[in-house]
């Protein structure tokens, strides 16, 4: 499989100059295509993408809804949603770090790399998968939110912020994981590192239970960390609620995240294509 991608990677129209802005843009949507097809063909990202998530949503409306309910005044539905939403983004920037890693191993980065195409277009790729993979999950789970009584009340405009909101989150955290498995070792526990730290924010934030049913050292924490803003933004965009406090937030970590990331992910790339 790994070789058929790499010869179909050589069919990739080469009329512009390698470098050039139109060739990477052009380049990096076939390979975005590439990156969807062996996502949603691998039914392991399938379930950590989406059964994962629905499980989750349905099991913290059976056990927590009504606790949720009572502190916040709010149907529960309008944390959970966004909270899963947020979760499979991680996890399936998770998986796609693995996937690199593993294509790194194999040696079909390498190959990529030394074709004559723009240098950044696969890297590209990457990062645009995981967002439009994102976004397609997004629509459906919140479909599948719908059954336990999310709803779309302050109209289409904050609805279509919702799903960016979920999008610019997912760019940001795929940056961090893509960064991190192009600079370290083949060998590294990459997976349980991210999965502990996905895990982590999964459960300490606005979405699994109110900030102030945390312990008052651990508020600070939960209230800042990038899933509370976001969730809360969502939340807001969904069912009304204060926007612009949560948006500052939100809009703050994915540019601090992404910029920090950006030059380590593309000089770590090279690196791991190359071999050095």
């Amino acid at each position: 499989m790994t070789m058929q991608t790499a010869v179909g990677a050589a069919d990739i129209p080469r009329s512009l100059p390698e470098s050039s802005i139109g060739a990477w843009w052009s380049q990096a949507m076939i390979l975005t295509g590439r990156q969807l097809a062996v996502a949603f063909r691998d039914p392991a990202t399938l379930i950590q993408v989406l059964i994962f998530p629905i499980l989750t949503m349905v099991m913290f409306k059976v056990v927590l809804g009504d606790i949720i309910g009572r502190a916040t005044g709010q149907d529960s539905a309008y944390g959970t949603v966004p909270l899963v939403v947020l979760t499979s983004a991680m996890f399936g920037s998770v998986v796609a770090a693995t996937r690199l890693n593993l294509e790194r191993k194999t040696g079909l980065l390498s190959r990529l790399y030394v074709l004559p195409i723009n240098r950044a277009a696969d890297f590209t790729s990457r990062v645009l998968g995981e967002s439009v993979r994102a976004l397609l999950t997004t629509i459906v789970l919140i479909a599948c939110g719908f059954a336990i009584g999310f709803r779309f009340t302050q109209g289409a405009g904050p609805a279509i912020g919702l799903f960016a909101v979920a999008v610019a989150y997912a760019s940001a955290f795929a940056m961090l994981a893509l960064a991190l498995a192009v600079n370290a070792s083949p060998g590294a526990p990459l997976v349980p590192y991210l999965g502990m730290l996905a895990s982590l924010m999964m459960f300490f934030n606005s979405g699994f239970s109110p900030v102030g049913a945390y312990p008052g050292w651990l508020q600070p924490i939960v209230a800042n960390q990038p899933m509370t803003p976001a969730i809360d933004l969502m939340r807001a965009l969904a069912a009304g609620g204060p926007i612009l406090g949560n948006l500052v937030k939100v809009v703050v970590w994915t540019v601090v995240v992404i910029s920090l990331t950006t030059y380590p992910a593309l000089r770590g790339y090279r690196k791991a294509a190359v071999g050095s």
